[in-house]
């Protein structure tokens, strides 16, 4: 399913789109998954934007482990079959799923970010995919900056509502004002069907537009890791927090929260 052109255009470019990747039988299993999910929310859903008194942009993470349908298509569809094409390694561990919806009349956009300096894992060999559970028309999608994450640089994370991160060390550094200055950039975005998704790097800078759409926006998120992948404690706040792992530093991930899903 993954031939040498998406996959070298998904190492080069540090994003590709994947046409119609997901079958419509795992599209209804995560539908019913995410619908499961915000009527029993986990202590981790963030509300970031209301409109009249109804949340309309709101996301939840880490609920694979109480989810039938989530934890279904991370352990029996060929997703991880796919991150191991991708990435091009032999190893694959599940990071962790995450859901984020923007309703109907949203117009918060998701501000310029890189997923790595939030997460407690270092190396290369990582993919993120995001799955929309609606019709994405580009106007309400994510934007991506081709080739960022061949930047060799970690940016402080961004938060999406709220105070700020505040510097912790050298390890960051603060992201460009990107959206002022957009002409300085390779700036690509994609339109997708229910069934396509968007593979990209943790080190890759993104962001997403508010749904300009008639319908929901939602998407399932799934972050998976693959050879070079290390645990690492970042110094500050980490997202997902992961309480509950007591990894080292330079560990490699296997544990019953980031559980091995391909070894050859």
């Amino acid at each position: 399913m993954i031939d040498d052109k998406l996959r070298n255009e998904f190492l080069e470019n540090g994003v590709v789109l994947l046409k119609q990747l997901v079958e419509r039988r795992w599209i209804s299993e995560l539908q019913k998954g995410v619908e499961y999910n915000f009527k029993h929310p986990s202590k981790y859903k963030c509300v970031y934007e209301e409109l009249d008194g109804e949340e309309v942009f709101y996301d939840d993470y880490c609920n694979w482990k109480r989810i039938n349908e989530y934890r279904s298509f991370i352990f029996n569809s060929d997703i991880s079959q796919i991150a191991a094409s991708l990435m091009n390694s032999k190893k694959v561990n599940l990071f962790h799923e995450h859901v984020l919806v923007k309703e109907k009349g949203s117009r918060k956009r998701t501000p310029w970010h890189q997923d790595q300096g939030y997460y407690c894992v270092n190396g290369k060999d990582n993919v993120s995919f995001w799955i929309p559970l609606d019709k994405i028309n580009k106007d309400s999608s994510m934007e991506f900056i081709k080739g960022s994450h061949k930047w060799n640089r970690t940016f402080l994370p961004t938060k999406f509502k709220g105070y700020d991160y505040e510097h912790r060390d050298k390890e960051f550094e603060k992201i460009p004002d990107i959206e002022n200055n957009r002409d300085k950039y390779e700036i690509i975005s994609y339109e997708c069907d229910v069934g396509d998704a968007i593979a990209f790097n943790y080190a890759t800078i993104h962001s997403a537009y508010g749904n300009n759409s008639k319908n929901s926006r939602r998407a399932f998120s799934l972050r998976l890791t693959g050879d070079d992948a290390r645990y690492i404690k970042r110094k500050g706040e980490m997202s997902p927090p992961f309480p509950e792992v007591i990894l080292k530093n330079d560990d490699i991930l296997d544990c019953d929260t980031f559980p091995v899903l391909i070894s050859s």
